[in-house]
């Protein structure tokens, strides 16, 4: 890090902000921390790093005086107090930027990004590491701050990185680097596709191997100036691909001769839960464990071992032969098309915050696979006229409640829109925060809702 930064401006006590005081100080850094809301979580949080010399600041986000460097948890370049430091021509950096300039080169990183993805890609990854009997952690946008985990007790970081994260970001180097996919998300943050796609490609820049998804233009596009690069496919891989060769998984990059020899992998039944995206998923932890010469053994065992987070394709029960999904974390459309394209007859129940996308195309393609829709949130009247444009005959129930009790009633209409052999699938295509604390709420509720529903009704399993 560089010796010339007398004070490093923290912004927010959030965890990764907190973290990269804590990391500052140990260092010998003076570090103030800024903050606007005094809950009881952030003053207790602030106590603690007062104790390390940490100064902490509640009130207006202000610059301090003298600040050299800011530090941001993923804040929007238009934020008051990023663009305050920018026009005084202060550093602003990352949290995932200062992780990898304060432990650069001691373990490899293999990084990954995309729109949708990856958080499971980011597990099923780290179970393959472990499989293969690395110290692995999973870090990042997964929830654990990359700079906790730097001079840590690990041979490699399985790192988690959002647009936000990247954006912040000049220096990284990961030993590998994936972009899984990229769809139009957080254009409010960043203002375009342009540059959301731009930021995820920041990635590629300095990695030593790339990988990136061959069904996804973008992401195709974005590793075009990169020779050598991997890519991943649900179609037979050409040389330098993983793909699927009727029921396996296989690999046509990782081997000694790519040209005459292929390796398999897995099975598709390894898989879980078996939809197409989550086979694209699997694809590209293994092309990142097999860049660090993880074992193909290692790789079948790592989806094995590996538990599916909650609100993913998770089934919740079945009900007068309907089953009832909760993919709660489907909070954009792309998310959503992968949802609805793995099956084959859908009452959907979405709305939300759509962050300014789109869902025509989303809609334009499932329309074929809906038997109904319940529509709730915010946004629910753009996929609304989304429907009438091109799904017409497609029964659609409206809820304006903005209750987060709602989901009684939007169970109760999916039910009666339902008949058997239909999957009710919550995939909202939208955020959460119009009506719950977050997407997993929203997925608990519709659990609960689904389960009260069948014991009323005395319907067994």
């Amino acid at each position: 890090m560089d010796a010339q930064v007398t004070l490093v401006c923290v912004a927010g006590l959030g965890v990764s902000g907190t973290a990269a005081a804590r990391a500052l100080a140990a260092r010998g850094q003076r570090v103030v921390v800024v903050e606007s809301f005094a809950g009881e979580r952030q003053l207790v949080a602030a106590a603690a790093l007062e104790e390390l010399g940490v100064e902490v600041r509640f009130g207006p986000m202000e610059l301090p005086g003298g600040v050299t460097r800011l530090v941001t948890t993923g804040w929007a370049p238009h934020h008051p107090l990023i663009a305050a430091a920018l026009a005084a021509g202060v550093e602003v950096v990352g949290e995932v930027e200062l992780a990898w300039q304060l432990g650069a080169g001691d373990v490899p990183w293999l990084a990954l990004t995309g729109t949708n993805g990856k958080t499971t890609v980011v597990r099923m990854l780290t179970a393959m590491l472990l499989a293969a009997g690395r110290k692995a952690l999973a870090v990042g946008n997964v929830g654990v701050p990359v700079v906790e985990a730097v001079g840590g007790p690990y041979d490699v970081l399985a790192v988690e990185l959002s647009s936000f994260q990247l954006h912040w970001s000049s220096s990284l180097a990961p030993h590998a680097a994936a972009i899984l996919n990229v769809a139009p998300d957080h254009l409010d943050w960043h203002g375009s596709l342009d540059a959301y796609a731009a930021a995820k490609a920041k990635i590629f820049e300095r990695a030593g191997t790339v990988v990136y998804n061959a069904d996804d233009p973008i992401a195709t596009r974005l590793a075009a100036p990169y020779a050598g690069a991997k890519g991943f496919t649900l179609r037979v891989p050409r040389v330098g691909e993983l793909g699927v060769v009727e029921d396996l998984l296989v690999d046509r990059a990782f081997v000694d001769d790519p040209v005459h020899g292929v390796e398999e992998l897995a099975t598709l039944e390894d898989v879980r839960p078996f939809a197409p995206h989550n086979v694209a998923n699997a694809l590209a932890a293994a092309a990142l464990a097999r860049s660090l010469g993880v074992p193909a053994s290692a790789v079948r065992q790592g989806l094995r071992d590996f538990v599916p987070d909650p609100h993913r394709l998770a089934f919740v029960d079945r009900v007068d032969d309907v089953d009832y999904v909760d993919d709660s974390k489907a909070t954009n459309p792309h998310a959503a098309a992968a949802a609805l394209s793995s099956y084959p007859s859908i009452v959907w129940v979405a709305g939300g915050q759509l962050k300014g996308a789109s869902v025509d195309d989303l809609v334009r393609q499932a329309a074929p696979r809906l038997r109904g829709a319940v529509l709730i949130g915010v946004d629910r009247g753009v996929i609304a006229e989304a429907l009438a444009r091109h799904a017409p005959n497609v029964p659609v129930v409206d809820i304006a409640s903005q209750d987060t009790g709602v989901m009684d009633a939007v169970v109760s209409e999916a039910r009666g829109l339902a008949t058997p052999g239909d999957t009710v699938l919550l995939a909202p295509a939208g955020a959460s925060l119009d009506m719950f604390a977050n997407y997993p709420a929203r997925g608990e509720a519709f659990a609960l809702a689904v389960r009260t529903m069948k014991d009323r009704r005395g319907t067994p399993s």
